[in-house]
Parts: C-alpha cells; sequence; structure tokens
C-alpha cells in the first residue's frame, strides 16, 4: 500500500523516533523551504489508545531539513490528504498513525520478504549510519536525530568514523605527501552493522529474542511494541477460559507481575472450587 510505502520512506530518509513520525502533521512542513518541525511524541498505551506527548528530550523538539525526494513525496501525499495528520490510522482516519500499529507493520513486511527480524529503531540507526559515511558530521546529524549533543552521537556511530578518519589520512598523505597511499575500504564490520553500532549500552545491539517454551499454567510475556509488554494468564475454570491481563514496561518487569497475577488468580480460583465443592457435599 502506498500509505506503507510512504511511512517506511520517511522513516528512513529522516531517521526520526516511531513516536515522531506517527506525530507528524501537515502543519509541521514548510514545503517551500523543505523545512520539517518535530514538534511532539506519540505513545501508545493499552486498549489500543494513544497518548500525545513532549518529545523525547529538549533537542528533540527541532527543525530539520527534508531531501527533496521526500519533499516531493510528501507534497504528493498532501493533494489527498484527509485530516492534519500526515499518516493516519488506516482503520480510522480520523486519529493518527498508532506507533504500535507500525511496529508490527515492520515485521510483518520482513517476514513477508524472509528477511531477519529488526527492531523500528533500528531503521534509524540505518539512517544515521549511511549519513555518517555518507559525510554528514556529527553535530549536524546530531540535530537532525535530535540526540542531546553531538558526543552521543559519536559514542554510537564510532566504529563509522574511525574508518572516515583512516580515510581521511589516507587523502592527506596522497595530496599533501605526494604517496600512492591506498584509500581503506569499509570493513566487513562496517558494511554488516550498517543498521546500528555495536556494543554501546545506551543503544543495545539488536538481538531477535528466544522464545522458550513455558511450563503450563505460568502464563505468556508478548512484546507489544519498544517500551510495552503484555502478560496474560488464562486458565480454564469449569470449562471456561478466564484470562486476565498485566503490561510493563520491561520484559523482567512484566515477568514478575506476572508471578503476582497467577498466584492470585490461581488462590481465587482454588476458593472458587472449595466453596463448590463444600456446596455440593452440602
Amino acid at each position: 500500500r502506498s500509505d506503507w510505502r510512504d511511512f517506511f520512506y520517511t522513516e528512513c530518509m529522516t531517521g526520526l523516533r516511531r513516536g515522531e513520525i506517527c506525530g507528524l502533521k501537515w502543519s509541521d512542513i514548510d514545503f517551500e523551504n523543505r523545512r520539517l518541525r518535530v514538534e511532539r511524541s506519540l505513545s501508545a498505551v493499552t486498549n489500543g489508545k494513544i497518548q500525545i506527548g513532549e518529545t523525547k528530550t529538549g533537542a528533540g523538539k527541532r527543525t530539520i531539513v527534508l531531501p527533496p525526494t521526500l519533499a516531493a513525496l510528501l507534497a504528493k501525499r498532501k493533494e489527498n490528504a484527509l485530516n492534519e495528520w500526515v499518516f493516519y490510522n488506516p482503520c480510522n482516519p480520523n486519529l493518527p498513525m498508532n506507533p504500535a500499529a507500525a511496529y508490527q507493520k515492520l515485521h510483518t513486511i520482513l517476514k513477508n520478504a524472509e528477511l531477519p527480524r529488526i527492531r523500528f529503531h533500528d531503521l534509524r540507526h540505518t539512517f544515521a549510519t549511511h549519513a555518517t559515511k555518507g559525510g554528514v558530521d556529527p553535530k549536524t546529524l546530531s540535530g537532525i536525530l535530535g540526540h542531546t549533543n553531538a558526543s552521543f552521537t559519536l559514542n554510537i556511530y564510532s566504529h563509522i568514523t574511525d574508518t572516515m578518519q583512516q580515510q581521511a589520512a589516507a587523502r592527506i598523505d596522497r595530496e599533501i605527501a605526494g604517496a600512492d597511499t591506498p584509500i581503506p575500504e569499509p570493513t566487513a564490520t562496517d558494511k554488516a552493522s550498517d543498521s546500528e553500532a555495536d556494543n554501546q549500552p545506551t543503544e543495545p545491539k539488536f538481538e531477535p529474542y528466544k522464545g522458550k517454551i513455558r511450563k503450563p499454567g505460568t502464563g505468556c510475556v508478548t512484546m507489544i511494541n519498544d517500551h510495552l509488554y503484555e502478560g496474560r494468564f488464562s486458565p480454564r475454570v469449569n470449562g471456561k477460559r478466564i484470562a486476565k491481563n498485566i503490561y510493563a514496561t520491561t520484559r523482567e518487569e512484566c515477568e514478575e507481575k506476572l508471578k503476582v497475577l497467577i498466584a492470585e488468580m490461581k488462590k481465587e480460583i482454588a476458593e472458587i472450587k472449595a466453596g463448590e465443592k463444600a456446596i455440593n457435599m452440602g
């Protein structure tokens, strides 16, 4: 669908955070000067609802210059705009795109294309890595990404700048010293890490979660989006399934909450069965 094509093209050309791209309004775009203002961020909460809030950091509110091809694509898209939102909810066009829906659509596209599963945030890393390799300086890139400072950007993408520095040194040797120094090619590590920098605690390397077979009676944990997990326990009581859910921001927290929920539900079930047994005996 063209809606999703436009959505992911915009993401790969800007490196916006998921909540930021979902929260874009037409009023944020100055087509004459190809400027885009990032003013807000959306987050998915329980029951499919969306919360409109501030950007992740103070530096998150920023203005970036759009590449000409992207500006043209968005201008064309605006001709058929349905409301104030650049990317609207396909199921309810009056609402903005749900960040959770964008997350799930990415995984559907990757699955259908038989490609490895990645996080939505890895699209942001891909943009930043290619921008760095293309010669965008850390200060400028930091402003585009909405990082608090350029040193943070450098720490994440230092593996790219190391290679660039080696190439720069070789060019200086050729131009000033007249040497026949070869220009270093990107290493295999550089080529394999287009989606993100390695070994950075602030931006963890993506590794698909390897699920394990859970024992009966331990419930299940599902990742809804990058910052929301759902725990579910659905035992059968007298032939009927009773389900309850809990939510948390990390898998570990969700597991702990799920343990408490299971204990409480098992206690309730035991009391129900004890009451039924007493009635039957009476």
